[in-house]
């Protein structure tokens, strides 16, 4: 955890004045910030605080869903215009020692593989010197980052913050760690700039719907770009570009269909059957590991009329009894 300095600006506290569950045009901003001034943000968890510590699986029957994705914010930038672009210089993010993934079946049907998995689930995570512990031994490496980070868009009204946008909003970009920037192109007078949805760590797809949800701090600096003209995020980052942030022996599965979508559904059902069958995990335990520790990616879009996915599995997860041989033997 990092101690606040003479650096930061502005603080923006996640109290009820500015904490905000949709994306909305009109809001009041919770200050007003300069061009190159930097701000730090508390964020609550994805729950807004219904999920502590301490929480069960019997706590999420009485979960409601109306305040998921709690935003800090808005923030109006000076002299902002619609079709500037916003630049954010993620400087650092802190997370709170905590963190949890669920499996959220029902009226939110939240997953890739909502309907085959029906029954509520709830892991909570230490992330005690920046690990996060599962079950068996299995250890997953932490990259914190903001899910949803975004400025509000030119519509006026409210809008959910489940969807992403040219704007910004839910990206999930694992990415966009500390160290790295973002490129949002600005809609209204002021931007009005929100950030919140902290992941502890993700894997590419977030397929059981959640990551590992943490409330966290995030300090951001801002700059205007008129130099610059986009239709929708760009960012610079140097990763982590695999869940463990280096390259190493990976367990892959694929998915072969002439849909994305149903090809990323079969890659994640083979990669859950493996950790079933040859980890000895329960299923529902794979799919969250899923979420947080497996990265989905395209490995081709242009042979008609089958596409292909592929996800993986990094191999130093697992304690090392349970990895995998990566050497062949033959004579």
């Amino acid at each position: 955890m990092s101690s606040d300095n003479d650096t930061v600006d502005h603080r923006v506290r996640a109290d009820d004045s500015a904490v905000h569950s949709v994306w909305d045009n009109g809001l009041e901003p919770a200050c007003t910030v300069e061009p190159g001034d930097v701000v730090r943000f508390e964020c609550r968890d994805a729950t807004n605080g219904q999920l502590g510590p301490d929480a069960t699986v019997a706590d999420l029957a009485t979960l409601d869903v109306g305040p998921v994705h709690p935003l800090t914010g808005p923030v109006a930038i000076e002299g902002a215009q619609p079709g500037d672009v916003l630049q954010i210089d993620i400087l650092e993010i802190d997370h709170d020692g905590w963190g949890y993934t669920l499996v959220l079946p029902g009226e939110m049907e939240l997953g890739l593989l909502a309907e085959e998995f029906p029954e509520p689930a709830l892991h909570v995570w230490d992330l005690a010197d920046d690990v996060g512990e599962f079950v068996d031994g299995i250890e997953v490496p932490l990259d914190p980052f903001p899910g949803v980070i975004g400025v509000a868009p030119a519509e006026d009204g409210t809008h959910s913050t489940f969807p992403p946008r040219s704007v910004g909003g839910n990206l999930d970009v694992k990415q966009l760690t500390a160290g790295s920037t973002l490129y949002l192109p600005v809609a209204i007078e002021g931007a009005l700039f929100s950030i919140g949805d902290g992941h502890a760590a993700q894997g590419d797809g977030e397929v059981c719907g959640t990551g590992i949800e943490a409330p966290m701090t995030v300090t951001c600096r801002f700059d205007l770009r008129s130099d610059l003209s986009l239709e929708s995020p760009q960012f610079e980052t140097t990763g982590p570009f695999t869940s463990t942030g280096r390259d190493e022996p990976m367990y892959g599965t694929t998915g072969i269909a002439d849909d994305l979508m149903d090809a990323t559904r079969i890659a994640i059902r083979h990669m859950i059957d493996h950790l079933h069958d040859e980890r000895g995990l329960t299923r529902t335990e794979a799919y969250m590991l899923c979420a947080v520790a497996v990265d989905l990616k395209l490995n081709e879009v242009v042979n008609a009329p089958n596409w292909a996915v592929s996800a993986y599995l990094p191999e130093s997860i697992f304690p090392a009894a349970n990895r995998r041989s990566t050497t062949a033997n033959c004579d």
